[in-house]
C-alpha cells in the first residue's frame, strides 16, 4: 500500500453532527449580527433583554452535563457524547448571544465583571476540551490508556518489520527512544518541558533514522519503511504527552468548577443591578 492510498483510508467523513453544530453556531452568529446592527439597539432595550435572557440561560444549562453524571436518573437520560456535544454548543451560542446582547460595550461595573467572567469561563472550556480530546478517542466518554497506546505501536512496528528487517543501528535509535519515552518525569515542570521537546526528539530521530537508511537499504524499501515509520514515532510522541494531558486535565477540573461559579455569582448581581437600577 503506498503513502497516497494509506492516506486516502485514514480520512474520514465529517460528521453530519457536527455539521449541524456549525450550521446552529452560524445561525446565532448571524442573527446576533444582524439584531445588534438594527437602528437604535441598546442592550437595555426589548431585544437586548431577550438576547441577554437567552444567553444567560444557555450558560445556566450547562451545569446539566456534570449534574447528568452525578444524578442517577440523568444517567439514562441519552448518551455521554450527545449531552457534551449539547454542553459544547449551549457554551459557544450562550456567551456569543451575552456578547452580542452588550452590543461589544460594557457599560456598568457589575457588567463588566459578569462579561469578563463568561469569557475566562468560555476559554476555560476550549482548552478543556482540546485535553480532553487529547485524553478521549472520541465523544464517548472513554478514556484512552498508556497500555493500549503501547499495543497500538506494538502493531505498527510489527508492520513496519513487514516490509524488511531493519538494520541494527536503526533498532538501537528507535530503542534509545523508546526508552526516553518510557522515563516519565515525576514533576509537572519536568514534565512540561518533556513535553515541548519531544516533538523536536521525534524529528531528530527521524533523521537520524533517514540517514542510515540511505546508507544501508535500497531506496525503495527506504521510503517503505519511512512510511511506517512517521506514525510509529508519532505514536512514541503522543505516549509522552499523554501523562502531561492527564495531569493537565486534572488542574483544569480544580479551576473550572471555582470559574464556573463566580460566573454564576456575578450574572446573578447583574441581573439584580439592571432590575433594581
Amino acid at each position: 500500500m503506498t503513502v497516497a492510498a494509506s492516506r486516502t483510508n485514514q480520512t474520514r467523513p465529517v460528521p453530519p453532527r457536527l455539521i449541524i453544530s456549525v450550521i446552529l453556531i452560524c445561525m446565532v452568529m448571524i442573527y446576533g449580527v444582524m439584531t445588534i446592527m438594527r437602528t437604535g439597539y441598546a442592550p437595555g432595550s426589548v431585544t437586548g433583554y431577550r438576547l441577554g435572557l437567552a444567553g444567560s440561560l444557555m450558560m445556566l444549562a450547562l451545569l446539566l452535563y456534570p449534574l447528568r453524571k452525578h444524578i442517577t436518573w440523568l444517567r439514562h437520560a441519552g448518551r455521554l457524547s450527545d449531552w457534551l456535544r449539547l454542553h459544547m454548543i449551549l457554551g459557544v451560542c450562550g456567551p456569543l448571544l451575552i456578547v452580542f446582547h452588550s452590543g461589544f460595550r460594557i457599560q456598568s461595573a457589575n457588567g463588566a465583571v459578569a462579561f469578563w467572567c463568561m469569557i475566562i469561563v468560555a476559554s476555560s472550556g476550549v482548552v478543556g476540551r482540546f485535553i480532553y480530546r487529547q485524553i478521549h478517542g472520541k465523544l464517548n466518554g472513554q478514556r484512552l490508556a498508556a497500555a493500549e497506546l503501547n499495543r497500538e505501536l506494538g502493531r505498527r512496528l510489527v508492520q513496519i518489520e513487514r516490509s524488511g528487517a531493519l538494520p541494527q543501528r536503526v533498532r538501537d535509535i528507535l530503542a534509545t527512544f523508546e526508552a526516553r519515552v518510557a522515563q516519565q518525569p515525576d514533576t509537572l515542570l519536568r514534565q512540561a518541558i518533556r513535553f515541548l521537546r519531544i516533538a523536536s526528539e521525534r524529528r531528530t530521530v527521524l533523521r537520524a533514522v533517514r540517514r542510515e537508511l540511505a546508507r544501508t537499504v535500497e531506496p525503495r524499501r527506504c521510503v517503505q519503511i519511512e512510511a511506517g515509520l512517521q506514525p510509529y514515532l508519532k505514536g512514541l510522541q503522543g505516549v509522552a504527552q499523554f501523562a502531561v494531558y492527564e495531569r493537565l486535565f486534572a488542574l483544569w477540573h480544580v479551576l473550572h468548577l471555582p470559574l464556573v461559579a463566580l460566573l454564576l455569582v456575578s450574572a446573578v448581581l447583574h441581573v439584580i443591578a439592571v432590575h433594581m437600577y
